[in-house]
């Protein structure tokens, strides 16, 4: 933040998700939304009242009503009065307002979360909705037929093939087998499937669930104090890429490597890296676009593929590197969030513990 002072040093101090699943009928959005939230405080011992600001992440369009997320506020508790914000994005966007918010001096402590359900209706017609209105949208071209244009690009320009998909998906899910309670699809066994949108098969998309997530971030010894190994925030940056498909190379994502350099990912080498990559060929262009070699671990949770609460994915990837560092497990890591068709937005957040 050039101009504004020295940068405050912010960490994120806990982490909670829900079980994500494929439907949960049972539940409002409130419901779903309350036990990740007291969860997350009682990691920290925080109470709701000594949170400084509070940000969320959802989207109308899959709740299917306007202003929909004042509704979770319940869940949060609005008295005493709050100071609140919402962004219609994925809660990785929440959490770069809040992060804003911490480095203005105007709080020490913020509470993020996001939630999607998308089982009530189509999520790949509600998708289209992000597209240009004039020439995209009124064609009703969903998410899975445009990640499959960006898969066949891949291939024709010799970056992949649907063998080398398939194991990104396998590797995701054994992942997610191994270390992730919550993730909807766990095992590598779980069948590839048949042609979604050619090239892409059922096992190179993401399942279609339900679930929501929470953070805390904290500033300096207010961090030290609520977490014994606070994940550090020591660079974040999001880039967004042109509307039209037609003017951009599928193939590449310069808007995830401009936003890697502002965050200082290449300044030294990350161990862990967790990529909010849906589609298994986008996995392809993200590595590629951050410059990830064999040593580093990619999406140890299992990542998008394992589990992609709409809105909430992007937030799980940072929570994700997060809880990694919390438990001594990586010293320094890489979260990114997407919106948007084929890559069209990009949040990259660098993380880091500190050293014994």
């Amino acid at each position: 933040m050039p101009g504004t002072g020295p940068v405050r040093d912010v960490a994120v101090v806990a982490f909670a998700q829900s079980d994500h699943l494929r439907r949960t009928d049972e539940l409002s959005e409130v419901e779903m939304v309350m036990p990740v939230l007291h969860r997350v405080l009682a990691q920290t011992v925080l109470k709701a009242d000594e949170i400084g600001f509070t940000c969320s992440g959802s989207s109308d369009y899959l709740a299917g009503r306007a202003f929909s997320f004042t509704m979770t506020l319940d869940g949060v508790g609005a008295w005493p009065p709050i100071s609140e914000s919402h962004v219609e994005m994925d809660g990785a966007w929440a959490l770069y307002e809040a992060w804003v918010k911490i480095q203005t001096g105007e709080a020490d402590t913020a509470l993020v979360y996001a939630y999607g359900k998308s089982s009530p209706g189509s999520v790949r017609d509600v998708l289209t909705r992000q597209l240009d209105p004039y020439y995209l949208a009124p064609l009703w071209p969903d998410s899975v037929a445009l990640a499959a244009l960006q898969a066949q690009a891949l291939i024709d320009a010799g970056e992949t093939d649907e063998g080398a998909l398939a194991a990104v998906g396998a590797r995701s899910r054994a992942a997610a087998a191994e270390a992730n309670p919550h993730a909807q699809l766990r095992g590598a066994a779980v069948p590839q499937g048949d042609y979604q949108v050619r090239p892409l098969r059922t096992g190179d998309c993401p399942p279609i669930g339900d679930g929501a997530a929470a953070v805390v971030l904290a500033a300096g010894d207010t961090a030290r104090r609520l977490c014994e190994r606070p994940a550090w925030i020591t660079g974040i940056d999001h880039r967004i890429e042109a509307h039209s498909l037609g003017l951009r190379d599928l193939t590449d994502s310069p808007s995830t490597r401009i936003a890697a350099e502002h965050a200082g990912v290449f300044a030294r080498p990350v161990d862990t890296a967790e990529l909010h990559a849906p589609f298994s060929s986008q996995e392809v262009v993200l590595r590629k676009a951050l410059g990830l070699g064999e040593g580093v671990t990619v999406n140890p949770s299992g990542g998008a593929l394992a589990a992609n609460p709409v809105m909430a994915a992007g937030l799980i990837r940072i929570g994700e590197a997060a809880a990694r560092i919390h438990r001594g497990e990586s010293d320094r890591a890489v979260a990114h969030a997407t919106s948007g068709p084929c890559l069209q937005q990009n949040l990259v957040a660098v993380l880091e513990g500190d050293r014994a």
